[in-house]
């Protein structure tokens, strides 16, 4: 029988933000029927910004390998993805929803002046699709002009989207007094909604594809990113919870206004997520319809998580565990259920694991031979794991950040680091190592003849990452290792060398 893929992905959604694990905060039946295979505690994004985080998973490398540190430019098109080796192992490929691989133009682009993936539709696929329906986002609706896009034109409704995702704030903030997002219903038809509509076009596929061919399908749902705009029938499922639990540095405090906003949009992310939820469980039963659902690995995961006002930080880009960490369960076919696993994994790591279960090496898949660092693919496969074969595929995460791309225009970024905390020495740039049990950050804001800002979480007794160890004598030897594992991370995966000259001497025939 063929060996489906399914990866279902949402956008900024915090590892709790889920109901199969302990302390989860949100409503997912759906999604708790794949954690009831596996599901992993310790996701961890290779970068807490969106961009960087989907190019690392579709490539199985670092972000750094690749030239995507941070939100801005395109994923150069001679790095393989694992697409494009399914497509070549004889699978039909699917890409549906958000994609954002690709960040051409910048932040400030005038409405309907950015990208257009409907135009561009065969620089998309060229990624390894063979079906491509994209949306640019939210947000990114305004400016681009993606097959989302395309379907709200068609029916007279693009101009009226475009507005109501401007009113509902427009850019993102980054602490809760530069928080514009109102966290308005979406004021449309439901059938309408973005997620809505996604869902509706994975199934419409999924119905349509040939029993006996295999398929790899990426269903990628655009919430619970801002703009936080849940249809007000989800959002009645869920109360405005004013409960007063912001992890803060100390001496920070929160406006009543602004906890009242942050309040909003919990509650609309949780809305969210069970919209997203309903999707997920109408394509699981057409699966189980079609007599698909056993042949058919499937992965839930998400690119990044979500401040929503901890630390005194609202989105992505920083190395706390709200952002950094992402859930991850798994189903896979035959398989015994193994329940919670603990162990550190890389979100870069589905790469490894589809292509393992589609009887490829990923190392030797991922790899090309010249020019210089093309043959060093990190990402690791979880199939032994999944089989109860071993406990983990890997000792500890690497993650990096340069979160310069969503600077507020009029706002110094000299001021930024103080509403963090630690006298201003948190910088944008930072690079971390993690374990189960710790964190080790290396901030990378220092000058010529400083030191480097450095911290140290004992995760067993702080898993809230509120006292840094790294100066407790108690913890020299583990912050010690921890530093030498980023030297070798940084030193060990440099940046793909890449190709641009087409003259080739051999047209001219002479030897």
């Amino acid at each position: 029988m063929p060996r489906n893929i399914l990866l279902l992905m949402t956008d900024q959604q915090r590892a709790e933000y889920v109901g199969y694990v302990p302390d989860g905060v949100a409503d997912t039946p759906n999604i708790n029927r794949i954690a009831q295979g596996a599901y992993f505690t310790c996701c961890n994004t290779t970068n807490p910004i969106c961009s960087p985080a989907r190019t690392s998973l579709v490539t199985g490398r670092y972000p750094r390998q690749i030239g995507t540190l941070t939100m801005s430019g395109d994923l150069f098109p001679q790095i393989p993805t694992f697409m494009q080796v399914l497509q070549r192992a004889g699978y039909k490929t699917y890409g549906i929803g958000k994609f954002h691989y690709n960040q051409t133009y910048p932040w400030s682009t005038p409405r309907g002046c950015g990208m257009d993936p409907v135009a561009g539709e065969d620089g998309e696929k060229a990624y390894g699709y063979d079906f491509v329906w994209e949306t640019a986002g939210k947000q990114q609706t305004v400016s681009n002009y993606c097959f989302y896009c395309d379907y709200l034109a068609k029916k007279g409704m693009l101009s009226q989207v475009r507005d109501f995702f401007q009113q509902c704030g427009g850019p993102n903030g980054d602490v809760p007094h530069h928080n514009y997002d109102k966290a308005l219903p979406w004021p449309f038809d439901e059938e309408d909604y973005i997620d809505v509509v996604t869902g509706r076009v994975a199934r419409e596929q999924l119905r349509d594809h040939p029993a006996d061919k295999p398929f790899y399908m990426k269903v990628s749902f655009c919430g619970p990113h801002k703009p936080y705009d849940a249809p007000q029938r989800y959002l009645d499922m869920f109360p405005l919870e004013r409960e007063d639990d912001f992890l803060l540095p100390e001496g920070q405090q929160i406006t009543p206004a602004d906890k009242e906003a942050l309040w909003r949009q919990r509650r609309s992310s949780k809305a969210m997520i069970k919209l997203i939820d309903d999707q997920i469980g109408l394509i699981l039963d057409l699966l189980e319809e079609r007599g698909m659902l056993e042949d058919t690995l499937i992965l839930f995961t998400s690119d990044h998580g979500d401040m929503l006002g901890d630390h005194y930080l609202l989105q992505k880009g920083v190395p706390w565990r709200q952002a950094v960490n992402v859930p991850l369960a798994v189903r896979l076919p035959g398989a015994a259920p193994i329940g919670e696993n603990p162990s550190p994994v890389e979100l870069s790591d589905l790469a490894a694991t589809i292509l393992d279960y589609a009887g490829l090496d990923p190392v030797e898949a991922l790899s090309r031979s010249w020019p210089a660092y093309n043959d060093i693919i990190p990402c690791r496969s979880l199939l032994p794991v999944l089989r109860g074969e071993a406990d983990r595929c890997r000792d500890f995460c690497f993650a990096e950040s340069d979160f310069t791309e969503e600077r507020i225009d009029g706002i110094p970024i000299t001021d930024t680091p103080y509403w963090r905390g630690a006298d201003g020495r948190r910088s944008n740039a930072w690079q971390s190592i993690i374990t189960e049990n710790s964190k080790y950050i290396k901030y990378l804001g220092y000058q010529l003849g400083e030191m480097p800002y450095e911290e140290f979480y004992d995760l067993t007794v702080d898993p809230m990452e509120t006292q840094n160890r790294v100066s407790d004598p108690a913890y020299r030897t583990q912050v010690e290792q921890a530093r030498a594992r980023l030297a070798y991370m940084v030193d060990h995966h440099p940046a793909a060398q890449k190709t641009w000259s087409t003259a080739c001497a051999q047209a001219r025939g002479i030897r």
